[in-house]
């Protein structure tokens, strides 16, 4: 195209935003970021205002998240890819074949086949882009009504999680994951013989799995309790767990009674 695109950066994260500016001035040439916003209703204002060409969204944002920018917006829309540590929207965003999804963290390739995909959809000028996102809105909507008229509590835990492995996405069943441990900002889900890591605190995904099914266990560690084994004490109220294939994971003093209370056969 003969203009460069207009583009729009809208991330509450600060690394995350220069991270995704950084990447776009390898393409200023082809590039035009016409506003950067840390907030959705700043993405909401800004892309009223400047009509951009393509608007990298990120998902999880204080006040109005980037599926909510979209609402507000209706149907005047420009072409979306959605930026987010979080995976939970992912899957329905496939389903609808929006323009793509980029999963935190995400590498150099990964970004630049995005931006390309992103070029592609604005120099053909199709006009299916915002169909594709009306149909996600709607079923956002549709999901949102579910949840807010469901009363099965399991309905709110993850089935699957998705994972990056070798620049693709996998899903991973959460009924597979063996135990979690947290690295930092990231956490390592180990299942069978892999490891996969994903962008996501630990405290966070504790929340988003099924309690019936999985444990804390340390401030580092979930564990799936049918996957434990033994419990070897030590002291001060600490422990080893050993699961069935034969990986140790730390019990604190601070956790023990939860799974006392779990399993009393290790009382």
């Amino acid at each position: 195209m003969s203009e460069p695109m207009r583009v729009v950066v809208a991330d509450d994260e600060p690394l995350a935003r220069r991270r995704v500016l950084r990447l776009l001035r390898e393409h200023d040439d082809q590039v035009d970021v016409v506003a950067v916003c840390e907030s959705g209703s700043q993405a909401v204002d800004a892309i009223r205002e400047t009509r951009p060409d393509l608007v990298f969204l990120d998902v999880q944002m204080p006040e109005m998240d980037g599926f909510e920018v979209l609402e507000h917006l209706g149907g005047d829309l420009p072409a979306v890819i959605f930026v987010t540590a979080h995976d939970r929207y992912a899957l329905r965003a496939f389903e609808v074949h929006a323009l793509d999804y980029l999963l935190k963290p995400f590498d150099v390739e990964r970004f630049n086949q995005a931006l390309e995909r992103g070029r592609t959809q604005v120099e053909r000028r199709a006009g299916d882009a915002p169909n594709r996102l009306a149909a996600l809105l709607e079923q956002l909507a549709r999901d949102r009504g579910a949840d807010e008229a469901a009363s099965r509590p399991r309905g709110r835990y993850l089935d699957w999680v998705m994972v990056k492995v070798r620049g693709k996405v996998e899903f991973l069943r959460t009924a597979d994951i063996d135990w979690v441990e947290a690295e930092g900002n990231y956490v390592r889900l180990h299942a069978g013989k892999k490891g996969y890591l994903i962008r996501e605190k630990i405290g966070m995904l504790e929340e988003r799995l099924d309690p019936d099914r999985f444990l804390r266990v340390h401030r580092s560690a979930i564990v799936q309790l049918d996957r434990v084994a033994e419990l070897h004490p030590m002291a001060a109220g600490d422990g080893i767990l050993i699961l069935r294939d034969g990986s140790e994971v730390k019990l604190s003093r601070g956790y023990r009674r939860r799974l006392l209370e779990r399993v009393p056969e290790y009382a």
